[in-house]
């Protein structure tokens, strides 16, 4: 069973929210960006429905997750309440949770390698249902960590397109805790713009600022919303 946290441990969600969105309409305005450029997932991992309820009630419709079985356990209930929430996979997918990821998820951002490619593929002919796909590039090249390195990008959104049938709308990173997120941002954003690819999944609680100057267009936040798990 999933190990979600009471919502005690987050007193007042919705006044992280207000602190969040106050920072990104900062950052917009110091990058000369719009605001409606940025959209902000709020990320709930191990948080239960009633931590998450203060922010759905405050207007955010962005969510995201880590897993799969996590999802499926909390968000439908909620979903069914608030018709027009989304909701992003954020974390690793395995191939044998592609079909309720498909499912479930408005988004994915962890699409890695070639039998996620296959297991995305046949699902969403199948299902007739296209969540937005988003590639995860390992800019550290950390071998710890999923992700398609650098030097293959090229090929592997080639071959998103070409052998699977896949449409790659967007790049996702996540840099190395122990380094500054700005250069992995601009090779990020680098790779997007070779491959005319649009939307940039930058950012967490800590960086998502620099994210934005960045370019980003997605920006997962959790501890600076709900507190630290």
């Amino acid at each position: 069973m999933t190990d979600l946290k009471p919502s005690s441990v987050t007193p007042d969600s919705s006044a992280g929210l207000e602190a969040v969105e106050r920072e990104i309409a900062r950052a917009c305005i110091e990058a000369k960006r719009d605001r409606a450029s940025v959209e902000l997932i709020a990320v709930t991992k191990t948080f239960d429905a009633a931590a998450i309820s203060p922010v759905i009630s405050a207007g955010q419709r962005v969510f995201g997750e880590n897993r799969v079985q996590e999802a499926k356990a909390k968000w439908p209930p909620l979903k069914e309440a608030v018709p027009d929430l989304k909701l992003h996979l954020i974390g690793p997918l395995q191939s044998n949770k592609a079909r309720e990821a498909v499912v479930l998820f408005d988004a994915i951002h962890s699409v890695d390698r070639p039998s996620i490619c296959e297991a995305l593929s046949k699902e969403i002919r199948s299902q007739e249902r296209h969540p937005l796909l988003f590639a995860q590039i390992n800019t550290g090249e950390e071998p710890q960590k999923a992700g398609v390195v650098p030097q293959e990008a090229d090929g592997f959104l080639a071959a998103c397109r070409e052998r699977y049938g896949l449409t790659i709308s967007g790049l996702m990173c996540i840099p190395p805790v122990d380094e500054a997120p700005a250069p992995h941002f601009a090779l990020t954003a680098k790779i997007a713009k070779r491959n005319g690819v649009r939307l940039l999944s930058m950012g967490m609680s800590a960086d998502f600022p620099v994210a934005i100057q960045f370019g980003a267009t997605h920006i997962r936040v959790g501890s600076a919303i709900f507190g630290h798990r």
